[in-house]
């Protein structure tokens, strides 16, 4: 750890043996009050809500609607979007309790845009198709 993250450790209540220099922690007491600081910072999300990182606090989605992205054939994501900050927000799922999760969720499950190889036109940008002309006369 980085001196200043310690230092500021032991301003919120880091037990240190004395004030002496250097400042002896206890590896029991620091484990002691990593997880309790662990502990207050936690915020379970209620049915239906996803965690925002960056509003840092539980959101619904905006508009109740998410796209379910598959991972697994029995699991995978929702995905929405945080009603505040706009970011994009997840939160796993198992494919069986999607609805259960929280009923009022509109749930989309987008489908895989085709790949370019796989469709009978050409590529937008390819100039092989255009014929009788050649590079001089484009």
């Amino acid at each position: 750890m980085h001196k200043n993250t310690v230092r500021a450790w032991i301003k919120h209540g880091l037990p240190t043996i004395d004030r002496k220099r250097p400042m002896i922690i206890h590896g029991r007491d620091a484990k002691r009050f990593l997880e309790d600081r662990r502990r207050r910072a936690k915020q379970p999300c209620p049915p239906g809500h996803f965690f925002c990182l960056r509003c840092r606090a539980p959101k619904i989605p905006a508009g109740a609607m998410v796209d379910y992205l598959p991972i697994t054939p029995t699991s995978g994501n929702l995905r929405g979007i945080c009603p505040d900050c706009h970011a994009l927000i997840h939160r796993r799922v198992s494919f069986a309790s999607i609805y259960a999760f929280h009923p009022t969720l509109e749930v989309a499950f987008p489908q895989a845009a085709a790949r370019i190889r796989d469709s009978t036109e050409g590529c937008p940008n390819c100039d092989f198709n255009l014929e009788g002309e050649n590079n001089e006369t484009a």
